[in-house]
């Protein structure tokens, strides 16, 4: 059974949230402020966070970083804030989606149950493949990223990216086969969410990301990976 963290301050969404997801099976816990959801994250270690971005203690984007810092736990973003620069915040501090508010149940469960699923291992029929490059080794069987020698924290949509590009080595990946099979079917033309997590992956892993090696991107296309 799932654990999800709800963290709302308005009573009547977190209300809904609750009666819906204990309807389908999963174990709840609500945080009407920042701080009291870092504290029940490090006790309750959830397997999704819920998360309003406008909070009454400190700004939602201050809890990404907050749970970034020791965990990659799934993190699904709702908020009444629709400016894509305030999107892309949240997506570059470590979310892994968005709802606008208001927004639709059924949405919002599918995009939850979507980013538990990136979460989860694979089973033992994932390939054990482990691809090196001269500056980081991928383990897909192990889900790990080495460079230098430590291991690289990537969060769960970090990683599923990157999985999808290093399985295709060498091929050019459209924006929209991406977007599918990282956030889902219903998604295709949020290549915004592309750019910052492009972005985060050359951060992490290029030696230079400005002139990246690894992670090419073609224009008004997709991406492709050369090891």
């Amino acid at each position: 059974m799932n654990r999800v963290l709800v963290v709302d301050d308005e009573p009547q969404i977190v209300r809904a949230l609750v009666i819906n997801l204990k309807a389908r099976k999963y174990e709840v816990d609500a945080a009407p402020d920042g701080a009291t959801a870092l504290k029940l994250a490090a006790a309750r270690h959830p397997d999704v966070v819920v998360l309003d971005l406008g909070l009454p203690d400190m700004d939602g984007v201050e809890v990404i970083k907050g749970l970034r810092g020791w965990s990659r736990v799934p993190i699904l973003v709702l908020s009444a804030r629709q400016t894509s620069d305030e999107k892309v915040e949240a997506l570059d501090a470590g979310a892994d989606d968005y709802v606008t508010k208001p927004f639709g149940m059924d949405e919002l469960l599918a995009r939850l149950r979507a980013a538990v699923r990136r979460a989860e291992p694979t089973g033992p029929a994932d390939d054990e493949v482990i691809v090196e490059t001269e500056g980081f080794t991928v383990d897909l069987a192990a889900k790990k990223v080495n460079r230098g020698g430590r291991d690289i924290r990537l969060t769960p949509t970090e990683w599923h990216l990157l999985e999808v590009l290093v399985r295709n080595q060498g091929r050019l990946v459209s924006q929209k086969q991406l977007l599918q099979e990282v956030w889902g079917p219903s998604y295709g033309t949020e290549t915004n969410y592309l750019r910052v997590y492009m972005a985060q992956l050359r951060r992490k892993l290029e030696s230079d990301p400005s002139h990246p090696r690894h992670f090419i991107t073609e224009p008004g296309m997709g991406y492709r990976f050369e090891g």
